[in-house]
């Protein structure tokens, strides 16, 4: 029998519907994420994924379950791959390589800003990210330390409002020209590092 004019789709076409929104709406927010931080509007989500911001409501909860459901794709993937290749790097480079990946990371990806700064503490895959990076920075401060790479007064807890004072500028300051952060980079590096990192190792 054919379908009557004007008959409510089946619940297969609802399904499928809801799948292609929840994945246009996914793929927008990675997106907007990346390019502008985890407090871009979500009207801009909406309309890069092309429905209205009453669907993201209705597939994801809101702007928190949003971000559960991309922030690793946007965020975690990226800095726990920083974390891992840390650990293989030689105890004197390793402080080096480390804050100068997540200085980088914190240029590129505006999310990560919002990540660090805890912008949004009901996120449990945010505060689960917070964790993990607390913890690698208690790792290799206390590595690098042990090693004399880094002064023996440096602490994680110098590095971690180092790199919130960074987020801070970035989101809220004029962002500078890649050049000159870099070079501050370096000149952060070669305040920190302690003897052995000064003498390469000698």
């Amino acid at each position: 029998m054919r379908a009557m004019a004007g008959a409510a789709p089946s619940e297969p076409r609802l399904r499928a519907d809801a799948r292609r929104n929840s994945e246009q709406i996914r793929s927008a927010a990675i997106g907007a994420f990346q390019g502008q931080g985890l407090t871009v509007p979500l009207e801009k989500v909406a309309q890069a994924a092309g429905v209205s911001k009453a669907t993201i409501f209705n597939r994801f909860g809101g702007r928190i379950g949003l971000i559960d459901a991309v922030i690793e794709e946007v965020v975690a993937r990226e800095l726990f791959a920083v974390i891992e290749h840390t650990r293989s790097v030689g105890a004197v480079e390793r402080i080096a390589y480390y804050l100068t990946a997540i200085r980088d990371l914190q240029y590129r990806q505006p999310a990560f800003n919002d990540v660090l700064l805890q912008t949004y503490p009901h996120s449990r895959q945010l505060m689960e990210i917070c964790r993990v990076g607390s913890e690698a920075n208690e790792e290799f401060i206390a590595a690098a330390r042990a090693s004399g790479a880094l002064r023996p007064e440096f602490t994680a807890g110098d590095l971690h409002a180092l790199v919130l004072d960074n987020a801070l500028a970035l989101k809220h300051g004029t962002r500078p020209p890649r050049d000159d952060y870099d070079r501050r980079t370096m000149y952060l590096l070669d305040g920190i590092r302690g003897r052995s990192a000064a003498s390469g190792g000698r």
